[in-house]
């Protein structure tokens, strides 16, 4: 079971020939999603260039990545990208090893908090699409684990809009939030997992933006995570 799986990740492995199959989603926020410097003259994708950025690779942030590059007409020739996760890409612009990190969720805010530029964010870049996911085999073995997963997702989506106190202090406990960092970024976050039109077709516009910038070989029917 993958939960909480990037839907540039889905398609990537699917496009690899990996059994996997989207449930049903997570979130959408792409907001959530940005690009930090200590350099606050980086105004515009042209800026990057030559630049060393880091965060982790077949992700909406490296799609994010792209997909500001290429407003500019460039591409990751253009830059020196290196794969790492995210506490390592904030550790690497923090100590100086980095020129821009690819930062997510708590840490972005971090990062912002902290006075670093925001160079920018996912709207309008990314559809920022996270899912969760199983390989098929398991969903046809084991309906007894999907139906479970699935009833207890309702089951917190309804706690989450009933109980908007108690969930407050749920997710400031286990992310280590304070009331500012969970009333900027709580908003930011779609959480309904419902399997929406839009957002397959967020996964078609994904699947596009990747074959294009040859981070998968080969196409497929998109439909064919869902059915």
């Amino acid at each position: 079971m993958l939960y909480a799986l990037g839907g540039s990740s889905a398609i990537l492995a699917k496009a690899n020939g990996q059994d996997i199959k989207v449930l049903n989603m997570y979130s959408r926020a792409p907001k959530a999603f940005s690009l930090f410097s200590k350099d606050d003259s980086i105004k515009n994708p042209s800026d990057l260039k030559g630049k060393k950025i880091g965060g982790p690779a077949g992700t909406n942030l490296h799609q994010e990545l792209l997909a500001y590059l290429e407003k500019d007409k460039m591409s990751e020739k253009d830059v020196e990208f290196s794969n790492m996760s995210i506490p390592d890409a904030a550790a690497a612009l923090d100590s100086g090893n980095l020129d821009v990190a690819l930062l997510g969720g708590p840490a972005a805010y971090k990062a912002k908090e902290a006075g670093l530029h925001e160079i920018t964010n996912g709207e309008n870049l990314i559809d920022a699409i996270i899912c969760v996911a199983s390989s098929e085999k398991f969903t046809k073995d084991h309906p007894d684990v999907i139906k479970a997963l699935n009833d207890a997702q309702a089951e917190i989506s309804k706690f989450m809009i009933e109980n908007k106190d108690q969930t407050k202090e749920i997710v400031k406990k286990e992310l280590d939030l304070d009331d500012k960092a969970y009333d900027y970024m709580f908003p930011m976050y779609d959480f309904s997992t419902k399997i929406t039109d839009k957002d397959k077709e967020g996964f078609e516009r994904t699947k596009k933006f990747m074959l294009d910038n040859k981070m998968i070989e080969k196409d497929f029917d998109i439909n064919l995570l869902f059915e």
